[in-house]
Parts: C-alpha cells; sequence; structure tokens
C-alpha cells in the first residue's frame, strides 16, 4: 500500500513540474520584439478638441 502512495506522490510531482514548465515556457519566441521605427503622429486628427470645435 505503500508503494502506491509513493507512486501517487511521484506522479504528482512531476505532473506539477510539467505544468510549472509549460507555463513558464508559454508565449515565449511566438511575439515579434517592439520597435519603433517611425515616429508618433497623430495623422489628420483635429488639433482642437471637439467641444471648442462646436462652439
Amino acid at each position: 500500500m505503500e508503494i502506491f502512495g509513493i507512486a501517487l506522490v511521484v506522479l504528482l510531482l512531476v505532473v506539477l513540474a510539467a505544468t510549472a514548465s509549460a507555463l513558464l515556457r508559454d508565449g515565449r519566441g511566438h511575439t515579434p520584439p517592439v520597435t519603433s521605427d517611425q515616429p508618433w503622429s497623430a495623422r489628420d486628427l483635429p488639433s482642437v478638441n471637439y467641444t471648442l470645435r462646436i462652439f
């Protein structure tokens, strides 16, 4: 009976280690790095806010 208990604990530890490893590796290498090649611009947005333009 003790062998089953030890096997269950070992199996539980292996499952927890595999889960932690998968969570730590998740998403790495799949997202491109953030770069700012071009300066920010507002394009065709107005320079005066909307509430001042209606009066």
